[in-house]
């Protein structure tokens, strides 16, 4: 499916210098903040108070959020859990207030606004906790990576896999660098989505590749630039398609999500305009710097030795 047909290749590797000259420029500023500023990191990672609260009808939960943040309470969490009436309210640890005193705070601040608030439940994560999440979080990231590096070097070549690798690496860390800047929250949902991006930022690449090793195949003519400059036009009104309609969703998140979808929704609005960016400019002139050629793709039937003593050998048919 084509909403248009671009009759001459649009010469994307002519200017592949200056644009990855660009794009390292802010992979460099990306690490200088996360090294800087760091991660603001979520109750899910540094410990906190999650409490459980239950009302008699549906819960308002703008004004649940704007009644904890009057408290002085930061980066406060809530978000409905199950159904309409309980509420899940995760907060970071306070200095010189225990798990209990800051539930039984926030919970009188809750019935004063609301007599119908009960409270079901209240734990305490502990820094152990987010440091085992952390952890895990990193051995998945590590784990995504080493994976789509061995499909890609089985599937294409290894030139190919360390392409693609760069690329998506170089947008998760614009994505983290992004959160590290403007102090976003990093928490689950947003390391979710960085995940997510990983695998959305590789499928793109994995079109591009592809079609240009068919070309390879199709245009014996052409040079490597060439081909690969005509193997990204040619894709380009599906990437559109593809690119836009996923865009759309998540707009739509980032808009109408609310706050508990709203970083999730903000990482995947960022990964998917420099998935596009880094999977034409970054991972096909990376390949092409590796020197990537027809003979890497296609494999010549190897002739075997004729036999001198054969009486046919040397006979054409």
């Amino acid at each position: 499916m084509e909403f248009f047909k671009i009759r001459r290749d649009i010469p994307f590797m002519r200017h592949a210098l200056v644009l990855n000259g660009i794009s390292l420029i802010t992979f460099l500023a990306a690490v200088f903040f996360l090294f800087s500023r760091g991660l603001h990191l979520s109750v899910e990672f540094t410990g906190g108070t999650l409490m459980e609260v239950a009302y008699s009808h549906s819960a308002d939960v703008p004004a649940i959020r704007s009644t904890v943040d009057a408290l002085g309470i930061k980066d406060v969490q809530v978000q409905n859990f199950g159904t309409a009436q309980d509420v899940l309210i995760r907060m970071p640890a306070q200095k010189g207030a225990t798990a209990s005193q800051q539930s039984e705070k926030v919970l009188a601040a809750l019935q004063a606004a609301d007599a119908s608030a009960t409270l079901r439940r209240t734990e305490f994560v502990g820094p152990q906790v987010g440091d085992e999440l952390a952890t895990d979080g990193l051995k998945a990231l590590a784990f995504v990576v080493l994976g789509i590096m061995l499909y890609l070097a089985v599937r294409f070549e290894w030139k190919f896999a360390v392409a693609a690798i760069v690329a998506n690496l170089h947008d998760v860390i614009i994505i983290l660098g992004f959160f590290a800047f403007f102090q976003w929250e990093f928490s689950l949902p947003v390391l979710a989505a960085v995940l997510a991006v990983l695998g959305y930022s590789v499928n793109e690449s994995v079109v591009i590749f592809d079609r240009i090793r068919e070309n390879f195949r199709r245009y014996r003519k052409m040079n490597t630039v060439e081909i690969i400059d005509n193997a990204i036009t040619s894709t380009i009104s599906r990437t559109i398609i593809t690119h836009g309609c996923t865009q759309l969703m998540v707009l739509s998140m980032l808009v109408f999500g609310g706050a508990t979808l709203h970083y999730f929704a903000m990482a995947l609005t960022i990964g998917i305009l420099f998935g596009i960016y880094s999977s034409v400019f970054v991972a096909a002139a990376i390949a092409m710097w590796l020197g990537i050629a027809r003979e890497d793709l296609i494999k010549t039937p190897v002739k075997k030795d004729e036999d001198p003593n054969d009486p046919n050998a040397g006979a054409t048919v």
